[in-house]
Parts: C-alpha cells; sequence; structure tokens
C-alpha cells in the first residue's frame, strides 16, 4: 500500500496521478478511521447470543412484572370497592347521626320549658359526648325512659360513625399505595418491552437470520424432549390398565381383593372439565398476548388459564403465584390433559397442558396464543404442575 512505501519529497503517486505529501498522509489517516470505525462496533457490540438472552430475560422479567402488575390491579380493584362501601355507611350514619343530634337537641328544649337549667343547645350538638353534657346540666335524671333511650343509642351511633370514619381513611391510605403499586408494576412491564425492542431493532437482517435459525433449533430439541415425555405417559397409561385388567380377572376368579391397590379411579368429572377449559383455550389460538389481558379478544399468560378454566366451571385466581396454590401439586410425568405448567422460580408464566408434553400458552409480547412444547425454554424452566380441579 502506498502508505507503506518511503516517502518521497515531491508527493506520491494514487492510481497514477502524483499527489502532494500532505495529501497522502490525509488519505492514509482517513483509511485508518474507516478501519478503526469498521472495527468498534463488532469490540463494542455484544455476540448474538448475548442479545438472545438478554432479550430473553427481558420479557421473562417484564412477564413477572406482569404478574405483580396484575395483582396491583386486582387488589386496587377491591380496595377501591371497600372505599366505596365504607364512604357510603359513613354518609348513611353521618345523616342519621344528625337527625339523633336534633332529636336531643329538642329534649333539651323542652327539660328547658319545664324549668330546668338553659341548654346550651350549640355546645350539644358539638359535644363529643351528648351523655357527659345532659349528666353536667344535670338533664339525664329529668328525661324520660324513652328518652334516655335515644341518648344511649346517639353515643353508640356515634362511637360507631367515628370508627367507620377511621376505617374509610385507612382504606383510602391502602388504596393510595395499590395505586403507586400499579403504577410502578405498569412501568416496569413498559421499560422492560421497550429495552427488548431497542435490542432487537438493532440488529442486522443476517443476525436476525441467525436468530430464527438459534429459535428453531430450541424449537426442535422442546419438541423432542415433548416426545419422550408423551412416550413415557403412553407407557405409564398402558401399565395401568395391564394392572386393572388383571385386578379384574383376580376378582372374577375369586382370587383378588375387593379393595383397591392403591390407584384411583380416575375422576370423570375432573375430565369433563379438563376438556372444557382445552376446548376454550384451544378456540383463543391466534389472538395476541397482551400483558394484563382477560379476553375475550387477548390474553397474558394467567388471564387465559384463569379464563379457561372459568369457562369450565373452576374459578381461578388471577395470578401465578396464586394460582399455583389453587389444586394438587403433580410431577411432569404424571400431567394430565388440563393441568396447569408453571415456569421459572418466580412462577411467572403458566401454560395449559393438553397431553404429549404439549401445552396452549399465552407466550410473550409480539406473539399469539399458540401450541408449543412445555420444554420450550429447557426442562429446567418447568417450576410445577398443578391439577386445579
Amino acid at each position: 500500500m502506498a502508505s507503506h512505501r518511503k516517502s518521497r519529497p515531491s508527493g506520491t503517486r494514487v492510481a497514477g496521478i502524483r499527489t502532494p505529501a500532505i495529501a497522502t498522509a490525509a488519505l492514509t489517516s482517513v483509511a485508518l478511521l474507516s478501519q478503526t470505525a469498521n472495527a468498534a462496533p463488532s469490540d463494542d457490540r455484544p455476540s448474538l447470543e448475548e442479545v438472545e438472552k438478554k432479550v430473553d430475560d427481558l420479557y421473562r422479567q417484564a412477564g413477572s412484572a406482569t404478574e405483580k402488575y396484575n395483582a396491583a390491579k386486582e387488589k386496587t380493584s377491591k380496595q377501591r370497592g371497600r372505599v366505596d362501601t365504607l364512604l357510603d355507611d359513613v354518609a348513611k350514619r353521618t345523616q342519621k347521626l344528625n337527625d339523633a343530634r336534633e332529636e336531643l337537641g329538642s329534649f333539651a328544649s323542652a327539660q328547658y320549658r319545664t324549668g330546668a337549667a338553659v341548654p346550651e343547645t350549640a355546645t350539644l350538638l358539638l359535644a363529643d359526648s351528648p351523655q357527659d353534657y345532659f349528666d353536667q346540666n344535670q338533664l339525664m335524671s329529668r328525661l324520660t325512659g324513652r328518652q334516655k333511650t335515644a341518648v344511649d343509642d346517639y353515643v353508640t351511633q356515634q362511637s360507631e360513625t367515628m370508627q367507620k370514619r377511621r376505617e374509610a381513611t385507612e382504606s383510602l391510605e391502602t388504596l393510595t399505595d395499590s395505586q403507586n403499586d400499579l403504577k410502578t408494576a405498569k412501568s416496569t412491564v413498559q421499560k422492560k418491552l421497550a429495552t427488548a425492542r431497542e435490542l432487537l431493532s438493532e440488529l442486522t437482517a443476517e443476525e436476525k437470520a441467525r436468530l430464527a435459525a438459534i429459535e428453531k433449533k430450541k424449537q426442535a430439541e422442546a419438541a423432542r424432549k415433548a416426545a419422550e415425555l408423551a412416550k413415557q405417559q403412553q407407557a405409564q397409561q398402558e401399565a395401568e390398565r395391564q394392572r386393572q385388567e388383571e385386578a379384574a380377572q383376580q376378582q372374577e376368579s375369586g382370587t383378588g381383593s375387593s379393595e383397591s391397590s392403591g390407584s384411583s379411579t380416575p375422576d370423570t368429572s375432573n375430565g369433563t372439565k379438563a376438556e372444557k377449559a382445552i376446548a376454550f383455550a384451544r378456540a383463543q389460538i391466534g389472538k395476541p398476548y397482551v400483558w394484563g389481558a382477560t379476553g375475550p379478544g387477548s390474553y397474558d399468560c394467567s388471564g387465559l388459564t384463569q379464563a379457561a378454566w372459568k369457562a369450565a366451571g373452576v374459578t381461578l385466581p388471577r395470578v401465578t403465584y396464586d394460582q399455583v396454590d389453587a389444586g394438587t401439586t403433580v410431577s411432569v410425568s404424571q400431567a394430565q390433559p388440563g393441568d396447569l405448567v408453571f415456569f421459572y422460580d418466580d412462577i411467572s408464566h403458566v401454560g395449559l397442558y393438553i397431553g404429549d408434553g404439549m401445552m396452549i400458552h399465552a407466550p410473550k409480547p409480539g406473539a399469539y396464543v399458540r401450541e408449543e412444547s412445555i420444554f420450550y425454554d429447557g426442562e429446567s424452566s418447568i417450576y410445577s404442575v398443578v391439577r386445579p380441579a
């Protein structure tokens, strides 16, 4: 290259043209800067594998934040209802209290007309304890039985109203906290998703193609694991069928025991419910994942499983870390259609098992409700399997 040759006082030739030495140096600097610019991105940019892991982690974190958002939203809704009920109750009690105060004021006036000390009606209406007021003014002994009962009722109503006001104030504070939690969870989800989209947008067409190839390889491995589980479950079912046939033959020959040998009779009602749940979930395939959504046009993961089992007449909690306690935990090898499969240590994802190692789930933002292997993110990602009914 020209830049490696010994400089000549009169300049060098570039493509047959003599150029001054200063120009040659400038060209050399441009070439070096260009090389540096081309090299810098490859040095600074993360590898494709690192990008994939980062994006997956972000989606997982967004899923976890979504479940926190769902919980905060549900709590906020319940708390708002409680606040409304308390405020309505306080308003009604306050009105009754005002009516009772007016009645007590009329009692005091009546006692004045019969010769008692002049009552301070304004003081009565503002008094914390009407009974103390009547005692202090020596009126209690002059009241009739009905009037004394009215005073006692007033004191009780006043105490209950003050208690309800305190409860309403506390509930309003709790509602404010819930609303703040809701805003925080929503902001967290949005930030995680925005970061993931930004990382993906920076990939070149070639990198996106390579990323798709990596994903395809992962799906193939997940499908292989699902097929293995399906064979294992089929073998277990065949062994159980043979055991039942042998038990029936022994009973017919009179040599078998009339008691069960330990296996339980399949719950046909549960099977029917599971079929309904699966049928509902299958009808949602192709609908978009939207975080916080519970249908009918879109779902997040726990929104889909909740809606599916609701269609079967079973009420599940809203969020994954409550759904995981809404049934009986079984091993992966014992999973039956309709069971819930939970993922990750923070229990941030759930799918509906449909048999043969497959499930229907709402995967993540940008994806749609679909059938997929329960090993879609590796066997280690499975947290537990729960049978709701």
